[in-house]
This record gives structure tokens, C-alpha cells and sequence, in this order.
């Protein structure tokens, strides 16, 4: 499995619902990385940072805008990014 077909694929990183008092959002990602691996079957993949980063920022960027009501200079603030930045990453993910 290469890092282009995960791409085409439903997100790998599915977590098993526990109650959300208990779960952080760093045992959610090292559930589900535990998952991700766990169904690779020895598959090659590679790039795995870049997924990462990829799956986790757009949700990110999508919930601080929503919380700032699409304020782009309160949300560059609160993510500590340049304006100049997010505008950027925006345009990448498509939420501009």
C-alpha cells in the first residue's frame, strides 16, 4: 500500500470510541497509528510523517476556524501561525 492510495482510501486512522473523558487526543493518534499498522500487512508504505501531518491538519484548521467563527487573525493567533500561513495552508486544504 503506497502513500497515493491511502489517499483514495477512507482515512486509516479510525479510532474505537471510548468514553471522550478518557481519551486525549495523544492516545487517539496512538490508537490510531496502532490501527494503521495493525492493517498495513506488510505492505510498503512510506512518507508516513506527511500522512500525518496531512490527516491531522486539515481537522485542526477546520475546528479553529469554526471556534473563531472564520476569523483568520484570531485563528492565525490561536494556532501561533502567520496570518500569511494559515491563508496558505488553507488554500492547500481547500477550506479557503
Amino acid at each position: 500500500m503506497t502513500t497515493e492510495s491511502l489517499a483514495t482510501q477512507e482515512s486509516p486512522f479510525e479510532v474505537e470510541q471510548q468514553p471522550a473523558q478518557t481519551m486525549t487526543l495523544r492516545d487517539s493518534v496512538e490508537q490510531s497509528l496502532e490501527n494503521y499498522f495493525s492493517q498495513l500487512d506488510g505492505a510498503p508504505v512510506k512518507d508516513i510523517y506527511q500522512m500525518v501531518l496531512s490527516e491531522v491538519e486539515a481537522p485542526l484548521l477546520e475546528q479553529v476556524l469554526k471556534y473563531t467563527r472564520n476569523n483568520q487573525t484570531k485563528a492565525s493567533i490561536l494556532l501561533g501561525l502567520n496570518r500569511g500561513t494559515l491563508r496558505k495552508k488553507l488554500k492547500q486544504y481547500g477550506l479557503l
